[in-house]
C-alpha cells in the first residue's frame, strides 16, 4: 500500500513538452508509473515518450480518467494550471515548480482547500512509493533503486535532496520505504508533515516514519502536537538540520524560502525539544538516524 499515489493512479503532466518535464516523463514511465496524458497548449496531437499530448486539460479529461495532475509549468502559470485541474475535478495536484509567486500560492492553496483537492508542493522534488513502482517528479532520477527500496518506513522531508538521503539511511539500516514525500521548501505549501503523518497512520504497511526538518515555520512543532494528541501512534524518528542558523542575525533566510527564524519561531532547538517531548526519537547527528531507525522498527514489532 502507498499514500498519495499508487499503481492505479492515472496521471497527467501539465507542460509535458518542456525539457525537464520530458526528461522526468521518460524516467517516470521507465519506473512503471502510469502517465496517461500530457498537456501543452498548441501542441495537441503530439506525443512525448508515447504519451499523447492535448491542448487543454479539459480535452485530456475527455479521453482519460485522470486523478492526479503534475504541474511542470513556469511559476507565473502554476495558479492557472492548478485552477484548471480543480475545475476538471482532479483530486490531487503535485507541484514541483519553485519560485511560485507567494500571492499565487495563497490563492491556489485556498482554491484547492475549498474544492477538497490535496496538494503537495510547490517546490517539491517528488513522491515515490517503491512497492507500487510509482513516482511523481524528479525524485530518484533515472535510478530510483539506488536509494528507494520497498519497505515499511515512511519518509517526510522539507528538503528535496534530503528525501533521497533519508531513504538511503533507511536502506543502510536494513529497511525500505513505503512512501517518501518531499513536501517542498517554500513558506506556503500544501500537505504538511502533520497531514502526512495522518495518512501514514492509516497505511497498514507503514510501521514507522522518518522526518527531516529545517529552520523556519512551525511544521515540526505541529507534527509533534499531532503525535502527542495520539493522532500518530507509530514510532517517529526525526532530524532537524541547521542549528547553527540560530547564531546568525535574526530573519536571515538560509536555504529554502521557509527557512527563516523570527523571534522564537522557527528555531531548530525548539523543534528538537518539542519532538522529543512528544516521544519522537530525534537524532543529534545525521548518522545517528541508522541506529534510531533500527530502534524504531524494534518498537514497531
Amino acid at each position: 500500500m502507498a499514500i498519495l499515489v499508487n499503481r492505479h493512479s492515472q496521471i497527467v503532466i501539465q507542460g509535458i513538452t518542456g525539457r525537464e518535464a520530458s526528461m522526468v516523463t521518460r524516467h517516470t514511465l521507465a519506473y512503471g508509473t502510469r502517465i496517461v496524458a500530457g498537456v501543452t497548449p498548441g501542441k495537441g496531437g503530439q506525443e512525448v515518450c508515447g504519451v499523447p499530448v492535448h491542448d487543454t486539460l479539459a480535452a485530456a479529461c475527455r479521453y482519460h480518467r485522470i486523478d492526479t495532475a503534475v504541474t511542470y509549468v513556469p511559476p507565473a502559470f502554476v495558479y492557472d494550471a492548478v485552477a484548471e485541474a480543480v475545475a476538471c475535478g482532479i483530486r490531487f495536484a503535485f507541484i514541483p515548480t519553485e519560485n511560485v509567486p507567494r500571492h499565487d500560492a495563497m490563492k491556489l492553496l485556498a482554491l484547492a482547500r475549498r474544492a477538497g483537492v490535496r496538494v503537495v508542493g510547490p517546490n517539491s522534488v517528488g513522491i515515490i512509493s517503491p512497492g507500487e513502482r510509482v513516482k511523481l517528479g524528479a525524485i530518484g532520477g533515472d535510478n530510483p533503486e539506488r536509494c528507494f527500496l520497498p519497505g515499511p518506513v515512511g519518509v517526510i522531508s522539507r528538503s528535496g535532496g534530503m528525501t533521497a538521503e533519508l531513504a538511503w539511511m533507511v536502506k543502510r539500516a536494513g529497511f525500505g520505504v513505503s512512501t517518501a514525500v518531499s513536501i517542498g521548501g517554500d513558506a506556503l505549501i500544501g500537505s504538511t508533515p502533520r497531514d502526512l503523518l495522518q495518512m501514514f497512520q492509516a497505511d497498514p504497511e507503514t510501521r514507522a516514519v522518518v522526518m527531516f526538518g529545517e529552520p523556519g515555520t512551525t511544521l515540526e512543532e505541529e507534527a509533534a502536537d499531532f503525535v502527542e494528541q495520539g493522532g500518530f501512534t507509530k514510532p517517529l524518528v526525526g532530524f532537524v538540520a541547521g542549528r547553527f542558523v540560530e547564531e546568525l542575525p535574526e530573519e536571515t533566510v538560509f536555504g529554502h524560502a521557509a527557512a527563516l527564524i523570527s523571534g522564537k519561531v522557527g528555531r531548530p532547538s525548539a523543534k528538537i525539544s518539542r519532538l522529543r517531548e512528544a516521544g519522537a526519537l530525534v537524532a543529534e547527528d545525521f548518522e545517528d538516524l541508522i541506529p534510531l531507525v533500527r530502534e524504531a522498527m524494534g518498537r514497531a514489532g
